[in-house]
């Protein structure tokens, strides 16, 4: 049981994630500024032990993104098509059009279909968060 969120925090001189755990199956990927590549494969690193733990949701933070390598999207998207089977559910807030049209490519790429939200409502999204760790925390207890 997991007692303490447990947060990791990349750093590039372009792009700042933020792995968060707020609850036990629940990781929230926070992305500041344009992800061009620098962290390579450190998000995926980070991801493995959730992978192992169980199916997981996904929340990907991309309100503050100002973009993300065309290169950056593939790769996140051959990612999870080969962790599918270990994802409840992506959910995913951009934050302008061309993030949202990022998202759909992964979305389309990484043949999520419905497995993935993408949103541009905070809101809808925060709530969304919200439920998906209150489930979490009560299912740890």
């Amino acid at each position: 049981m997991q007692s303490e969120p447990v947060t990791r925090v990349l750093q590039s001189t372009t792009s700042v994630l933020t792995i968060h755990r707020p609850a036990r199956g629940v990781v929230v990927l926070t992305i500041t500024g344009t992800d061009v590549g620098e962290h390579g494969d450190a998000p995926f690193a980070e991801l493995v032990n959730d992978i192992a733990e169980g199916p997981f949701e996904l929340f990907v933070d991309a309100r503050q993104s100002r973009a993300v390598a065309l290169d950056v999207s593939g790769t996140w998207a051959a990612w999870l098509r080969t962790q599918r089977a270990s994802l409840r559910r992506v959910n995913m807030l951009t934050g302008s059009r061309f993030v949202a049209l990022t998202a759909n490519f992964v979305r389309e790429f990484a043949e999520l279909g419905e497995l993935m939200r993408v949103y541009s409502d905070p809101a809808a999204f925060d709530a969304a968060l919200h439920e998906a760790s209150a489930a979490g925390a009560r299912s740890a207890n």
